[in-house]
């Protein structure tokens, strides 16, 4: 594999990837540096490439187009020897494969997009980078926004474990009267009428007994004091992890779209240089027709392949906008401005040490992936919950209150006697829920979790050695494509210049070239197509080793 200078920058990229999950992280982004040409990294001799080649690519991809039913007779091989004063006229419009300097399909994606993206950029165009685009998911997508504040939920949940056994404070006041009946202490039934009014810490303070509202109460479960904080610790770290996986899904879901998009534009540029090819090789058919050294049925092969061609522009323009539609989805852009990456050429990046097993892969992930992480911790919040039903008939229930204001009353409508109340009450009791039945089936229901929790960390782990193998492969086997497609191009590029010089040599047609270059046209895309498939299968596999960089915040909120 052939490494370009591009590679620098987009390993930053992974960096970026993984400092941004952790929050916390400093960003360090190479400097962009220069690309190189195709002619290079497909290790072509650039003496032996013609403009023609990059022309090939405008022709078409329909090898025997049947003729449009046109009366013209096939002509003997000597009939096909083209005369100079033929040849004269298409020269305009046909260049001499010994005549033009280098140019590759690179160097034809670059003239588009430059074009598009510099001189021909408009208000409803915006040029976008990687960087910038993984940024933007980052900062702006609704996804890891609730993530996040998934998190901050959690951790406020784990701040009023903690206080669980701080008492809350509570004051008002209340006035009491009453006429008629009572029942006293001694259990005699009186006639009388009394009232009273007490203010301070607390309410509802009526008689000899406490204030049923006390003014400082502290309740609770010592069983929920001991263990709701450790469940609240493990809930809070599992949402970490899940949001850490969350943000590495939608990151690469963005290395993708970006990808894709680059992909479709690159087709794009291809689609118009084939159009502007095409109407080329149409004209000089013509020609030869009118002047009667060819056939119109070749004419008409050449008009059918400029309509198809265009039909391919058109069709390449879609995709182009549905790329940048979906893109703008993920880092929350205007969907109406269409989207154009900023790098000129699509290059394969290198992220990964191949030398490494599959085995050891599988092992890193297994490691570092977030996924695993949450899961642990849900097996751990599960174990906590049953480890707190195992304990709570063992340990009480504690009230404690205390409470103190301004009392005071009298008979009738008397009211006087005012002065200090003060009310203290401590208290403790154990509960057996449901005679031990409720007891034992809460535990039931706790041990069930902790076995759901397991199969699904089970689950994952076989998800994860299954991600890792399969993008592998995909790494290698792409890596292999893209020797066969430069192999591809360039046995192409040497097909078509042997035609071609075989027709400047008087020995046959322009239509006769319609092949190789249908040939290096397909080798063109396909090139485009394989070098985007394996730098998506390269974020794939990084994805799925769980972005393995060095220097990232892995706070755990257990400790």
């Amino acid at each position: 594999m052939v490494r370009h200078k591009e590679t620098t920058y987009l390993i930053a990229f992974v960096c970026l990837f993984a400092g941004v999950v952790g929050c916390r992280s400093t960003y360090s982004l190479a400097s962009r540096t220069k690309t190189e040409p195709m002619a290079l990294a497909t290790g072509l001799d650039p003496a032996k490439v013609d403009p023609l080649a990059s022309e090939a690519s405008a022709y078409g991809s329909e090898k025997n187009i049947v003729s449009s039913g046109h009366s013209d007779q096939p002509i003997d091989e000597s009939s096909k020897v083209i005369p100079a004063s033929a040849a004269v006229e298409v020269a305009s419009d046909i260049q001499l494969a010994s005549d033009v300097s280098v140019a590759t399909v690179k160097d034809t994606i670059a003239r588009e997009v430059s074009f598009q993206t510099t001189d021909g950029m408009s208000s409803d165009t915006q040029s976008i980078d990687l960087t910038t685009a993984l940024m933007l998911t980052t900062g702006k997508n609704p996804q890891i926004a609730f993530a996040r504040a998934r998190i901050e939920e959690s951790l406020a949940q784990v701040d009023l474990a903690n206080a669980l056994k701080l008492p809350s404070i509570r004051a008002g006041l209340n006035y009491h009267k009453h006429e008629g009946q009572i029942q006293d202490v001694a259990g005699n039934i009186i006639n009388t009428s009394r009232g009273s009014f007490y203010s301070g810490l607390g309410a509802s303070a009526v008689g000899a007994g406490s204030p049923t509202v006390p003014g400082l109460v502290s309740q609770f479960h010592f069983a929920d004091a001991i263990f709701q904080p450790r469940i609240a610790q493990r809930t809070a770290c599992a949402r970490q992890a899940g949001a850490e996986a969350t943000t590495n899904n939608l990151l690469l879901a963005t290395a993708v779209a970006y990808t894709e998009l680059m992909r479709c534009e690159q087709d794009l540029a291809i689609a118009r240089d084939i159009v502007d090819r095409a109407e080329k090789l149409s004209a000089s058919t013509e020609r030869f027709a009118r002047v009667g050294e060819g056939l119109e049925s070749d004419f008409d092969r050449a008009r059918t392949e400029l309509s198809l061609r265009r039909s391919d522009m058109i069709r390449a323009e879609e995709l182009a906008t549905v790329a940048s539609s979906r893109l703008a989805e993920l880092i929350r852009w205007d969907s109406v401005q269409r989207l154009v990456p900023s790098e000129v050429q699509l290059t394969p990046i290198e992220l990964l040490d191949r030398n490494a097993s599959t085995r050891e892969l599988v092992s890193m992930a297994l490691t570092n992936r977030p996924e695993l992480a949450e899961s642990r911790h849900l097996v751990g919040e599960a174990v906590e919950r049953l480890n707190r039903e195992k304990n709570a008939p063992l340990v009480p229930s504690v009230v404690l209150s205390a409470s103190y204001g301004l009392n005071g009353g009298g008979l009738g409508g008397t009211m006087g006697n005012f002065g200090d109340r003060l009310d203290a009450d401590a208290l403790a009791f154990w509960e057996v829920r449901q005679f031990g039945v409720g007891e034992r089936a809460v535990r039931k229901e706790a041990r069930s979790r902790i076995t759901q929790a397991r199969m699904q960390e089970i689950v994952q782990m076989d998800r994860i050695a299954r991600e890792v193998t399969e993008s592998y492969a995909q790494v290698n086997s792409r890596s292999q494509q893209i020797e066969v497609v430069k192999e591809a191009i360039e046995a192409a590029e040497n097909s078509f210049t042997k035609n071609w010089d075989r027709i400047q040599n008087g020995q046959g047609l322009p239509i006769e070239v319609l092949q190789s270059i249908q040939a290096l046209a397909a080798a063109q895309r396909e090139y485009v197509r394989v070098v985007a498939d394996y730098n998506v299968a390269q974020f794939t596999l990084q994805r799925s080793l769980g972005w393995p960089i060095q220097g990232v915040d892995t706070t755990d909120f257990s400790e």
